[in-house]
């Protein structure tokens, strides 16, 4: 039993299988509400802790899941070479955009720590929570950052921002404009709010791909200023 739990297999498996019940309540509920990866989330969780299986056997296969996304994300390249017609028409409100909504994102995460007292090492943990993993976690650490930290805050903008998107875009009337309605998910939830963004149209799904990157070439930027903000 142990050598089975300690294979890839087991953690690979299980991850497919927790989205695919996700994306089956997803479809059956239609409301973003029911996000595959909160679903598939909250999934997991449960049943490790209902059936006390050591972490260390699912990061066998979820290792392989997590170097996965530094290629996933090297092919936001292929987005940007697709709609390289609207980002040329759109340059500096793209440009412009994403600049301020990666400034935002490290500034304001700086502002409500340094509100709640919260030590240099949190701190640093917690600023690149806006964009993609394979940026966010190589930027904490360098900075001295708990990566475990930085993960579950990425997860949780990711969540929010794929389930709070749809509604958002209209509340703060921005959902007449595809442009910033995609811009404005891919600067704050990146990869996770980009999902949503895809369902939302093509050209929000695109915009939002295309914000990841370009937020995260900007973050990359301002990390070197972190250690000034500690």
């Amino acid at each position: 039993m142990a050598e089975a739990l300690s294979s890839p297999v087991f953690g690979i498996g299980i991850s497919i299988a927790a989205y695919a019940v996700g994306v089956w309540i997803n479809k059956k509920l239609k409301t973003p509400l029911a996000n595959p990866m909160l679903i598939a989330t909250i999934l997991l969780i449960v049943f490790f802790l209902t059936t006390g299986i050591p972490m260390e056997y699912y990061n066998e296969g979820g290792d392989i899941i997590n170097f996965l996304i530094f290629p996933a994300t090297a092919s936001l390249g292929l987005s940007i070479y697709a709609n390289f017609k609207i980002l040329k028409k759109n340059l500096i409100p793209v440009i412009g955009g994403c600049l301020a909504g990666a400034a935002t994102g490290v500034f304001s995460v700086w502002g409500m720590c340094r509100l709640f007292g919260l030590d240099e090492t949190v701190t640093v943990s917690l600023l690149p929570k806006s964009v993609t993993t394979a940026i966010a976690v190589p930027i904490s650490e360098q900075n001295g950052g708990i990566p475990q930290i930085t993960i579950v805050a990425l997860m949780v903008a990711g969540i929010m921002g794929a389930v709070l998107a749809p509604s958002l875009s209209r509340w703060f009337h921005i959902s007449d404009s595809e442009v910033a309605t995609g811009l404005a998910i891919g600067c704050s939830s990146h990869a996770a709010g980009t999902s949503t963004a895809v369902k939302m149209s093509e050209t929000i799904g695109a915009m939002s791909g295309l914000a990841i990157g370009i937020c995260g070439f900007f973050t990359v930027i301002l990390a070197i200023f972190f250690p000034a903000l500690l």
